[in-house]
């Protein structure tokens, strides 16, 4: 089942931490001369999430999460600093929001007698067909 895309999450300042870093990829010589991927590290502490978030946050995060509870988000994909800036926030706050959608409960349900019996009526006529493949014996 698809669920829809949740409102991007309102990241504060105080939570995040950018280092700029020399990028791989397109930009020709510009890439070796300027630092224009983002490292963006969220401090998660600082966002006072509900655990059950936390929870789902950390499961979602992966291997992004770190050992000091944050999470590490690199975005490189543009030549321009300020827009790996923006994707690197845009993606960390869409990872954050997604973790407040909460899953939905799966309800047990039972097979009815009706299709149990045609089931078994099913395998009982396959058996059956194979049972006529056996080796022919010549009386």
């Amino acid at each position: 089942m698809k669920m829809h895309s949740p409102e991007p999450f309102a990241l504060p300042e105080e939570a995040l931490e950018e280092k700029f870093l020399a990028a791989t990829g397109p930009g020709g010589q510009n890439v070796n001369k300027v630092a224009t991927a983002v490292q963006l590290r969220v401090d998660i502490y600082s966002l006072r999430l509900p655990p059950p978030v936390f929870t789902r946050l950390k499961a979602l995060a992966g291997n992004r999460w770190t050992s000091d509870g944050g999470i590490l988000i690199t975005a490189r994909r543009f030549r321009t600093q300020e827009a790996n800036r923006a994707d690197a926030r845009q993606r960390a706050a869409e990872l954050i929001a997604a973790a407040f959608v909460a899953p939905e409960k799966r309800i047990k349900t039972r097979p009815s007698k009706a299709a149990k019996a045609k089931r078994i009526e099913a395998k009982t006529a396959r058996s059956a067909v194979k049972r006529g493949r056996g080796k022919v014996a010549l009386d």
